[in-house]
């Protein structure tokens, strides 16, 4: 399971590369960007399933259903198929 500090990390990464601003994301995202800062800070302990689809729609991402496994995938791994899942969409 990724924590939610991890997805704040992943949102920002994302947000940057697309070269967007915070304040940018969080008007097309529809969520407060205080909300949005706390959220890419890690200084937000809960936040709704809306807001965080949102917030991943707005960056042409998604959330993603799969079973459990009992080990975490690396860093690596999260990347290749992120790689995979980019390429697949773009065919």
């Amino acid at each position: 399971m990724l924590p939610l500090c991890s997805l704040g990390e992943q949102i920002a990464k994302r947000r940057k590369a697309m070269g967007l601003t915070q304040r940018t994301l969080a008007q097309k995202a529809r969520v407060g960007l205080s909300t949005l800062d706390a959220l890419e800070n890690a200084r937000m302990g809960e936040l709704g399933f809306t807001r965080v689809t949102n917030i991943l729609s707005a960056l042409g991402l998604q959330l993603k259903v799969q079973e459990a496994s009992t080990r975490r995938p690396t860093l690596d791994e999260l990347l290749e198929e992120q790689q995979r899942e980019d390429l697949d969409r773009q065919r």
